[in-house]
């Protein structure tokens, strides 16, 4: 059974950084993409991070040069470190992983940025 958990959001002031972890059970992350979303109130989900098994990345324009994904395979877990935060970034922030034609979802952790 495949489960991703979220963990590492909280309240921060703008300009501070938090790391989101996403660790899988049940899956390889080194073998599936994983992309990091984001949902604000009222709202669409967006992508805002993404990276392949083979390790490229790709990133929203809204948040380039500011977050970075990256991946521990050891620990099978994905992390999204967020810089330079944004009251703009304020969202619950998803992880998504894609295996055999099926998505996975974490739960969500919610970060907040105070301006």
């Amino acid at each position: 059974q495949v489960q991703v958990v979220e963990s590492g959001g909280g309240l921060v002031q703008a300009g501070g950084s938090l790391r989101l972890s996403c660790a899988a059970s049940g899956i390889a992350l080194s073998m599936n993409p994983l992309a990091w979303l984001r949902q604000a109130p009222g709202k669409q989900r967006e992508r805002v991070a993404l990276i392949s098994s083979g390790g490229d990345t790709d990133y929203a324009d809204s948040v380039k040069d500011r977050f970075t994904i990256s991946r521990d395979n050891a620990k099978n877990t994905v992390y999204l470190q967020m810089n330079s935060l944004k009251s703009e970034d304020t969202a619950v922030y998803y992880c998504r992983v894609v295996t055999n034609g099926r998505l996975y979802w974490g739960q969500g952790t919610q970060v907040t940025v105070s301006s």
